[in-house]
């Protein structure tokens, strides 16, 4: 009976030993580096079990023992492995794989979009924009999307997108709007944001803003119109914001609501997505009394008080034009 315990004891000891001993082997092999010799990228399917991942990450050679990459998975509890696009680095090991996806980190997608577009602009560039998935179930309002760039995930759809643009624009007017400059010509955050679409239209110069929304305020006070070529261009180009040609008495002349050379005050809305600079411009423009302003031939404008200046000033651009024809 002595000698039969002590052997059971033995192979008791044995077995632990050669448990310990595979553990300890197990999680070396687990951090070591695995077998991709490159970055690895690799799309997740919602759904996925741990067989079916074990299989498209040996398929993909980020792992080569998935019978060990299943094991680990079961004596940690099966941790939830979140579907998603990875990309894995170079010689990844098995253990920092199954962090990555326990945690989620998935490739990050970005677009940018630049202030000053229409709404037909940026919903082109959504069309472009890679990993995004569905179509827009309606179309914005204009001015309704804060220009800015966009993180997102692969399969994200464009209509989660576009409602993460709206819901930035509305944000930022909510933050702004507070704080504007007292004694302002603008009833409300609608005009404001109205306003801002010209200004951003008609310079691309950060430091002309507030001097530009000075200028076009000023105007409003004294009910003289707007006359900002960016509203005919609107018009003449059905919403698109983009003209491939000079503007027309034609066009200058067009019967629209949106054509301040034709129609009092600010348009019915806005002409574009103005970014928050120019809200920012808007509702703390500078202290000026000039009504008018024209290019000056270097991306810039000058400003004038009086219409006899303005003219002087529309002079000078023309020549400069006409030199630079010759």
């Amino acid at each position: 009976m002595t000698r039969w315990i002590i052997r059971l004891f033995a192979l008791l000891v044995i077995s632990g030993l050669a448990g310990g001993g595979f553990l300890v082997w197990a999680k070396a092999r687990l951090a070591a580096p695995g077998p991709a010799p490159a970055a690895v990228s690799v799309v997740i399917p919602h759904g996925d079990g741990s067989q079916a991942i074990a299989a498209q990450l040996t398929e993909a050679g980020a792992i080569d023992s998935p019978w060990l990459f299943l094991i680990e998975l079961r004596l940690l509890g099966h941790p939830n492995l979140l579907a998603g696009e990875y990309a894995f680095p170079p010689a990844v090991s098995m253990a920092t794989i199954i962090d990555m996806m326990h945690k989620g980190q998935v490739v990050v997608h970005k677009v940018t979009i630049a202030e000053g577009l229409t709404v037909a602009q940026i919903m082109a560039e959504l069309r472009q924009a890679e990993g995004l998935t569905g179509r827009p179930m309606e179309i914005p309002e204009e001015g309704s999307l804060l220009p800015q760039t966009y993180f997102y995930s692969l399969g994200d759809t464009r209509d989660a997108l576009v409602s993460r643009m709206t819901r930035s624009m509305n944000e930022t007017l909510d933050e702004l709007w507070p704080k504007r400059k007292s004694g302002l010509l603008i009833g409300n955050k609608i005009e404001a944001l109205i306003l801002a679409s010209i200004v951003e239209r008609e310079t691309g110069l950060a430091a002309e803003r507030p001097h530009i929304a000075s200028v076009f305020l000023n105007r409003l006070r004294l009910h003289m119109r707007l006359q900002s070529d960016p509203t005919v261009i609107y018009v003449a180009s059905n919403g698109e914001g983009v003209l491939d040609r000079s503007l027309t008495r034609a066009d200058l002349d067009a019967k629209s609501p949106y054509n301040t050379y034709v129609s009092d005050g600010l348009p019915p809305g806005p002409i574009c997505n103005p970014g928050r600079a120019s809200l920012q411009a808007v509702l703390h423009p500078a202290d000026s009394d000039d009504l008018y302003f024209v290019a000056d031939g270097t991306g810039g404008h000058v400003f004038a008080k009086s219409l006899a200046d303005h003219n002087k000033n529309v002079a000078k651009w023309r020549a400069g034009v006409a030199a630079k024809g010759k």
